[in-house]
């Protein structure tokens, strides 16, 4: 392998985290990472000084040019958009070159939708790779002021989404066990108790599995599909379920006859209640079925 081949791969792991953090889907950060590889071989490296951040600038250009594509595609997608989960299937098994990738967790991917590109692209490069606003400044073609400002949006509009993004693994699981607990032994009476009228929930079908076309809003709306949904499942045969770390939170995974159905994970609010409940049912993102 030559040295140039060798830098690359050195970066690719942060390459492909810094990706997939930009798009929210694996297919699209391998191919903005593929396309960094070739702008890299294409280059003259020897003229290159900061390879890292040379690869970096590239990766997040490219990945911006994608998400601008990606939000028009999105806008006839079927159903709420939700970003790929990643599943960890063993506790120490890191997912081949999505290792870092998996400690961004799918409740923040979620609201970084509602950031610009660019105020996506600054919010990650500084919040994750802690790259220097001189960086940011000549990674997005903006002023170093400029991108204190597209950091300093980012966040607060993050602040504003509901979920909390400091939520610990343990609390996460407790929450959840607590939640689907108090399902499967109908007593939704406490469930509906760990929801808040500000609650939303959120299923991607992708127009390929049965799912809600809109967010569920408030905890009886949630409650009520819920509760829907367990009566049908005590109906049909062959349902397990597994707890696994989804993107470095635990998530219930519920299979039928063995294939994996869905991917459920929430993140709380500053009370600790649920504000939100990420459901994903598309079977391509579940890795069930082709692109």
């Amino acid at each position: 392998m030559s040295t140039d081949a060798n830098i690359f791969e050195a970066e690719r792991t942060k390459l492909m985290s810094l990706c997939y953090r930009m798009l929210g889907e694996r297919a699209e950060a391998e191919d903005a990472v593929q396309e960094t590889w070739l702008k890299w071989a294409a280059a003259d490296i020897e003229k290159i000084d900061n390879p890292q951040s040379w690869l970096r600038r590239v990766a997040t250009n490219i990945a911006i040019d994608t998400l601008r594509s990606a939000h028009r595609q999105r806008e006839i997608y079927v159903g709420p958009w939700l970003p790929e989960p990643l599943v960890q299937q063993e506790p120490q098994e890191p997912v081949h070159h999505f290792e870092l990738a998996q400690e961004c967790e799918l409740a923040l991917l979620w609201a970084m939708e509602r950031l610009t590109e660019k105020e996506r692209a600054a919010f990650i490069l500084r919040e994750a790779f802690d790259a220097s606003y001189s960086e940011l400044a000549g990674t997005l073609g903006a002023t170093e002021a400029a991108c204190r400002q597209l950091v300093s949006r980012s966040q607060k509009k993050l602040q504003e989404s509901g979920p909390r993004f400091d939520a610990t693994p343990e609390e996460v699981a407790e929450l959840s066990q607590r939640f689907f607990m108090a399902i499967m032994t109908e007593d939704f009476d406490t469930a509906l108790s760990l929801l808040t009228p500000k609650s939303v929930a959120i299923s991607d079908g992708g127009g390929k599995r049965r799912a809600a076309r809109r967010p569920l809003l408030g905890g009886a709306e949630i409650m009520q599909v819920f509760r829907a949904l367990y009566e049908k499942a005590k109906s049909e045969p062959g349902w397990t379920t597994q707890m696994l770390m989804v993107n470095a939170k635990p998530a219930i995974l519920r299979y039928q006859f063995g294939q994996l159905d869905s991917i459920t994970t929430l993140a709380p609010d500053q009370s600790g209640k649920i504000a939100w409940i990420y459901i994903m049912r598309n079977p391509v993102k579940l890795g069930v079925i082709d692109r």
